[in-house]
């Protein structure tokens, strides 16, 4: 809220005189040499506070000396500037904050919302207080704000104290945008169980689920809820949680899907506790670098123990050395073998899909070398640098499709799912000048 005359309308507790113009600046005779630290006269802060020198309004919104009439004055001050001071200034009154909640500059209320969330413990919707419900108020507006980042600074604020507003939290954690509902979703401890569920129930946001799954503590019926969506990254923050209770009937039944899952098969074979049954089945077919740890658990009974011997010693013996740990085509080998499909036409993202699949990563690299017109080695190079968008761009300059791209991500480069970048729609996630810079920062790579 700005004003157009600094003779702007005051209110009745406010003493008329201030809407009078000062005679004459004071900046010079209070801010100079030792004067700078004096205290102000009421009449003093009143001329500073109509000043035509921004310096010297904004010299005054940041007192904390000041009497509250002449805080509240700068609220309709013309300079943003002196407005986000008196923002940001703890000895503002709440009148004038519930002003501020309404300014028209962005910046000025996302100042407020970090100084507001202070006051918010203990604060309620029913508030009989005058200064407290109007201290509420300001933080439900602030609550409702249309520009998403000043919302965003009142949920980080509010993220972890334990007695904030409830329905101002359940209002926070309902946003439609993750910076905004993630914070308080992850950390707050005011949302009940039956809050988080109704949350999860009605928004359809990506990454509500993933923001839940990572809390300090995630009961069975939580963990339940987010675990029967099979949601890739949720279930795998999930399963990396170990305060997340999760059932054996359920642990089973992520463990039925997880074969062609890999992020959850290293959280599930480090699981706290792990049923014999569970050890077993993720014996069958984790990668043999997670076998060695599943052999190396205390917590298993010594005939389980036993029969995931049995299990890794029968793969071993099924499985030739190349599946075992070893490259299935050495890199001379793909060069050339790949030289001759792509001379003859035959490399297309069916070819390049079962080459991911199958785990044989030096044909890959090679024919995504020769589809993308890029040296092997800088494809080698993003990869082993676990670069989404040097993925996606070597995807998209092969001709592939946007989810191809995401499998190239998971299975070649093995990036997390939390740091992919995700097919928006069937198309790519970057534009094509930042797909080109990532190319041409690749090749340099080489």
């Amino acid at each position: 809220m700005t004003c157009n005359s600094r003779s702007t309308f005051l209110p009745t507790w406010l003493p008329r005189e201030l809407g009078k113009r000062p005679v004459k600046s004071l900046f010079k005779r209070l801010f100079q040499g030792d004067t700078k630290a004096e205290s102000l006269s009421y009449h003093q802060a009143k001329e500073m506070a109509q000043d035509k020198v921004e310096e010297v309004r904004l010299e005054l919104a940041s007192r904390a000396d000041i009497e509250p009439e002449i805080l509240y004055f700068l609220t309709e001050d013309p300079s943003r500037e002196v407005r986000r001071r008196i923002a940001s200034n703890k000895a503002t009154p709440v009148q004038a904050d519930l002003v501020l909640a309404k300014d028209v500059d962005q910046d000025v209320r996302g100042d407020l919302a970090e100084k507001i969330a202070l006051l918010a413990p203990g604060l309620s919707a029913d508030e009989q207080d005058t200064m407290r419900r109007m201290a509420y108020e300001a933080l439900d507006v602030l609550a409702r704000d249309q520009v998403t980042r000043v919302r965003q600074i009142l949920s980080e604020a509010l993220k972890d104290v334990a007695d904030a507003p409830p329905d101002v939290i359940r209002r926070l954690a309902s946003d439609v945008e993750l910076v905004v509902a993630g914070p308080v979703l992850q950390y707050s401890p005011v949302l009940t169980i039956d809050d988080l569920l109704e949350i999860i129930q009605n928004n359809s946001t990506t990454g509500i689920l993933s923001a839940v799954a990572q809390r300090n503590e995630v009961p069975a019926t939580l963990a339940d809820v987010i675990a029967a969506t099979y949601d890739e990254e949720a279930v795998a923050l999930l399963l990396n949680n170990p305060s997340a209770q999760i059932r054996e009937e359920m642990l089973d039944r992520i463990i039925d899907r997880a074969a062609d899952i890999d992020p959850w098969h290293e959280p599930l074979v480090h699981r706290p506790s792990l049923p014999g049954r569970a050890a077993a089945k993720l014996a069958r077919f984790v990668a043999h670098i997670l076998l060695k740890a599943l052999q190396e658990r205390h917590d298993l009974e010594p005939e389980v123990m036993q029969e995931v011997r049995d299990l890794v010693n029968k793969r071993l013996e099924d499985e030739s050395p190349e599946v075992a740990g070893m490259e299935k085509t050495s890199a001379g080998e793909a060069l050339e073998k790949i030289g001759q499909l792509h001379a003859e036409g035959a490399l297309s993202e069916a070819v390049i899909a079962d080459m991911v699949k199958s785990g044989d990563r030096e044909m890959t690299i090679a024919a995504l070398a020769a589809m993308a017109g890029l040296k092997v080695g800088s494809v080698r190079s993003a990869i082993l640098n676990r670069s989404a968008k040097g993925m996606v761009a070597i995807s998209w300059k092969s001709g592939l499709s946007a989810k191809l791209s995401e499998i190239l991500q998971k299975d070649l480069a093995l990036i997390t799912p939390s740091e992919m970048l995700r097919a928006d729609g069937g198309r790519y996630p970057l534009d094509e000048s930042a797909m080109e810079w990532q190319l041409d920062f690749i090749k340099d790579l080489g």
